[in-house]
């Protein structure tokens, strides 16, 4: 495989989404298609197809497209297979499990919320036994990978608690779908809720959701809004292939491309290994520099890494961020309630040499600021 690295001039992007995108992936999106267009509507049916193989969802579940990011495909989820008179428990551990639960409160969805620290994955008896006192419950709602820290939750042992109460599980799986295993043959869950951008490595602009095929036949009405009603949206595609309301055409054509990328790196296999060295390599030079990362690595996953900030007055966000920059490097702040950190990613199309020239940009960032870095792990 051809790896092709963007421009100089045009910064990587460390960060979970938008993330580094192949210049192959981009010339994609400069193709204009008609949306009722026939070549559209095989474009749209080979998307839906391909990402259901990479769920191991053939048969068994639908590909339902939607308009806009992954926050509009989780709650067109939510909203179209938890019943108005049904009820949520929402797992969380970070911002992302919280903007589930507030998604439910602004749609009027009674939902309750077993959460834990942001630095511990929620205990899946502890989750069953919360479903036997609660029969009311008919839905789980969890993130795989939780990016306010880099938290890998539990998925497997919590559908497994999930399914052994009778209930039924939708996932997050954002910044995990198309590099972590999740697979529907294995993992008992009614959905599963990602976008275009992230490890698939397309361009933001359009979510989807892989939702088991008897479960959305049995949605009707439920949706709390015209244009993210998923079981609409999908009989429409079952009906004439076509979206109901305008597409993201040009960001469909960039993930049909970024697709082939994928399929010939080798899939989910292949793409976990080339992040999970993309890890290695960032935390062995960070470490090196004496940064040390927030979360063991029995929980920590290869997508992104937060990392505890100096414990040195001289410290400033924005100044680090800025001298990473002018060397070509955008990362993330922290997003935490308990700690000071920043984030760095190991996604996206990016590779090994990509993370140590990282690490060395970080290194004259610091210099440039003056920092004795020894954080509060090391202190």
């Amino acid at each position: 495989m051809t790896i092709m690295t963007p421009p100089l001039d045009d910064p990587l992007l460390l960060t979970p989404g938008p993330l580094t995108t192949s210049a192959e992936t981009k010339r994609a999106a400069l193709r204009d298609l008609g949306s009722w267009d026939a070549d559209f509507i095989a474009l749209t049916a080979d998307i839906r197809d391909r990402l259901l193989a990479i769920a191991g969802a053939t048969g068994s579940h639908v590909c339902v497209p939607v308009q806009g990011s992954g926050t509009f495909a989780v709650e067109a989820a939510l909203g179209t297979l938890v019943a108005r008179d049904g009820k949520a428990l929402v797992l969380v551990n970070g911002a992302y499990g919280a903007r589930i639960a507030r998604t439910f409160e602004r749609m009027g969805r009674d939902h309750a919320v077993h959460e834990t620290d942001e630095v511990t994955p929620p205990d899946p008896a502890e989750v069953a036994a919360r479903l036997a006192r609660d029969p009311a419950i008919s839905h789980v709602a969890a993130v795989h990978c939780e990016t306010t820290t880099g938290l890998l939750n539990p998925i497997e042992q919590i559908a497994e608690a999930v399914a052994g109460q009778g209930r039924r599980l939708i996932i997050d799986a954002m910044s995990s779908f198309g590099a972590l295993p999740l697979d529907a043959r294995r993992i008992p869950y009614e959905a599963l809720v990602c976008c275009a951008n992230k490890c698939l490595e397309g361009i933001p602009g359009l979510g989807f959701a892989i939702i088991r095929r008897e479960a959305l036949a049995a949605c009707e009405g439920n949706a709390h809004s015209l244009s993210l009603d998923l079981h609409d949206q999908w009989r429409e595609l079952e009906r004439s292939g076509r979206w109901r309301f305008s597409p993201p055409t040009h960001v469909a054509a960039a993930l049909a491309r970024a697709l082939d990328q994928f399929e010939a790196e080798g899939g989910i296999a292949a793409r976990g290994r080339r992040y999970a060295e993309n890890y290695r390599v960032l935390v062995t030079g960070m470490r090196g520099l004496g940064f040390q990362p927030l979360l063991p690595e029995a929980v920590q996953a290869p997508i992104i890494v937060s990392f505890r900030t100096p414990d040195d007055p001289r410290f400033d966000f924005d100044r680090f961020y800025g001298a990473l920059k002018r060397r070509g490097f955008i990362i993330y702040p922290g997003k935490l309630t308990r700690a000071e950190t920043f984030r760095i990613a190991c996604i996206g199309h990016l590779f090994p040499g990509d993370m140590a020239r990282a690490v060395e940009a970080v290194g004259a960032a610091i210099d440039e600021i003056g920092l004795r870095v020894r954080t509060a792990a090391t202190a």
